[in-house]
């Protein structure tokens, strides 16, 4: 089967949840401790075979940009103060794939939009990643090649599925299940956007992001309007599961929403917690602020 080398990233978010901060800086620039969250979701697409990277942003998102290319004055500096490290390291972000910029355009928005304005990019054939630039997985084995295995083991799209509390399933699409190929893969039957806990399928929800076939393309670019007069990409894969061609993969990892305020706080506690450099100190640094 053709492998996928490109993947969407929607960053067009206006972060409003995070102002003042995001008047002047993306959402998806924000630092889990060194490392803004889009790079976190780069690397791990780039680990898993990806070597394209199509970024859909807004008009405020210039950061994005400037943060993976070149920085030839800043890499000059840290060498001239012995930094090479640092300066290897700052050269290598820009060297993690071929990153393509498309401004979002048309209404009515969702978060299918990202994908309709950068089909044109993608071959007939070719499967793809599309991923959303402010949660991600914390895992040994990344969330995309993940989904690459089960991708190769049944040739069907594949999307990302978290256990949530019943409370939880007006912010998720949650999934109704038809049968299981593995204690972690399933036949998904079909995707509802925020369905609530008296309408939700089940308790499952998809997070995170998708590995589409091509198939899916026809029913995207119909622009169907969806739930809260939006074009969700749930709607279109759940018509894709009703044929038979969805399958959902139960991540192995902790997953972060870098989207919330608080779920962001847990993100950078968790990450600064799992650092074996940081970790000792700050595990007994909380403790000793816990207990007082």
């Amino acid at each position: 089967m053709k492998q996928p080398t490109k993947a969407i990233i929607a960053a067009a978010g206006l972060g409003t949840r995070f102002l003042p901060q995001t008047k002047a800086m993306p959402k998806e620039m924000l630092p889990i401790i060194d490392k803004p969250v889009i790079q976190i979701i780069v690397e791990q697409l780039v680990a898993s075979g990806v070597t394209d990277i199509i970024i859909v942003t807004g008009s405020t998102k210039r950061a994005i940009e400037d943060h993976f290319d070149r920085s030839d004055e800043l890499e000059y500096e840290l060498r001239q103060k012995g930094k090479d490290d640092l300066a290897d390291e700052i050269r290598k972000i820009s060297e993690l794939a071929n990153f393509i910029y498309i401004r979002q355009k048309g209404t009515p928005k969702g978060n299918a939009r990202p994908l309709i304005n950068a089909s044109h990019l993608l071959a007939e054939d070719e499967p793809f990643f599309m991923f959303f630039a402010d949660d991600f997985f914390r895992s040994e084995v990344p969330h995309a090649k993940q989904l690459l295995d089960v991708y190769n083991e049944t040739g069907k799209s594949v999307i990302s599925l978290l256990e949530v509390e019943p409370k939880d399933t007006s912010k998720y699409g949650i999934v109704k299940i038809s049968n299981k190929l593995s204690d972690k893969v399933f036949e998904i039957a079909e995707l509802v956007e925020k369905p609530g806990p008296e309408m939700a399928p089940s308790n499952i929800a998809s997070v995170g992001g998708y590995l589409l076939t091509p198939d899916v393309l026809p029913i995207v670019l119909l622009e169907k309007i969806g739930h809260g007069g939006e074009i969700g990409l749930s709607h279109s894969v759940s018509e894709l599961a009703e044929t038979g061609r969805v399958v959902g993969k139960f991540i192995d990892g902790v997953y972060h929403d870098a989207g919330d305020k608080a779920r962001y706080l847990r993100a950078v506690v968790d990450h600064a917690l799992a650092d074996p450099k940081l970790g000792p100190n700050f595990r007994e640094y909380l403790l000793k602020r816990l207990n007082q």
